[in-house]
């Protein structure tokens, strides 16, 4: 209940009033400067006595019987329907034309102020000015299934469940200064695999323009290989190695990854792992063409890197 900050009186001050007027028959004016309030008041508190008794002197909420700009309840369905696809607060007000602030109260009252999940790591952000001087690199394992699972249906039982299916393997490449991310499902993430999807992300890299010379990886024993490291020398690019036990020097591989999970491979039950893995290109569209990034002033990546293009001389 919203309690008047400014009452005078509380109940049992309300309850005095009424047994010194009511019951020792005092003088009202006498009792109300006693009680340091007006006349007035303590008129309209023995009037609520009179009315209904002593439940009558109880706190009322000082909440308003109408809120004419209260964010209607189909409007507050909406939101948290959308909530439940993993939206952030910035793209369901994107989505549904509202002020993330709107958002924001509704999803607090709501208990979801905050997404469930891994979230970002702290520390201060820095940002390189040339596109391609710095891609962060990272994989993410994800089970293969055949059926949908705990996310989908919240059993965590093991039925339904089928070993020796094995994994399929995300490899990200983002990069530092637009934000533009390349991204491919392989079998694993061994030495071979590594050299195969750094290949490929350079060649995506270079059909928008971007001479990928600087990448930076954890130190996982693949990353560290000669094939890598050779690769790497191969097309002059320079390898940062995170330091060791902090994964945020990585933070933005991290950061898309987290993305990913919860816009693509967490944000439906898929079917199989195969269905899943289908959507990556859809996602991967949305993530650079589509979706805002906060970062960035509120614009896709890709958009952000044609317009940093045209104003450079």
């Amino acid at each position: 209940m919203n309690i008047h900050n400014n009452a005078r009186l509380t109940a049992w001050g309300r309850a005095e009033l009424v047994r010194r007027v009511v019951l020792d028959g005092e003088p009202v004016r006498a009792v109300a400067a006693a009680l340091h309030i007006s006349p007035s008041t303590a008129y309209k508190w023995l009037r609520r006595f009179a009315a209904g008794g002593w439940a009558a002197l109880a706190d009322r909420s000082s909440r308003p019987h109408r809120s004419p700009t209260a964010t209607r309840p189909a409007l507050i369905e909406r939101i948290l329907r959308l909530r439940a696809t993993r939206l952030t607060g910035p793209e369901i007000a994107e989505r549904l034309g509202l002020a993330v602030s709107t958002v924001g109260r509704v999803l607090t009252r709501a208990g979801q102020g905050r997404l469930k999940g891994p979230g970002a790591t702290g520390g201060p952000r820095c940002q390189r000015e040339t596109p391609g001087e710095l891609v962060h690199v990272d994989t993410k394992a994800l089970d293969r299934f055949v059926t949908a699972g705990h996310r989908a249906h919240g059993n965590r039982s093991k039925v339904g469940r089928r070993r020796g299916l094995g994994q399929d393997h995300l490899h990200v490449a983002v990069d530092d200064a637009t934000r533009l991310a390349y991204a491919a499902l392989l079998p694993t993430q061994d030495a071979a695999a590594c050299t195969r999807f750094l290949e490929a992300a350079r060649r995506w890299f270079a059909q928008l323009g971007i001479a990928v010379t600087g990448v930076m990886t954890d130190n996982a024993k693949a990353y560290t290989s000669h094939a890598v490291q050779a690769a790497l020398a191969a097309h002059g690019i320079r390898h940062l190695r995170t330091k060791p036990y902090r994964p945020q020097t990585n933070g933005k591989a991290e950061r898309f990854i987290q993305t990913a999970l919860r816009r693509w491979a967490y944000k439906k039950p898929y079917r199989t792992s195969a269905h899943r893995n289908a959507a990556l290109p859809d996602f991967l569209d949305c993530y650079n063409v589509e979706r805002p990034h906060r970062s960035l002033g509120r614009v896709p990546p890709l958009l952000h890197f044609l317009m940093q293009r045209e104003q450079r001389p």
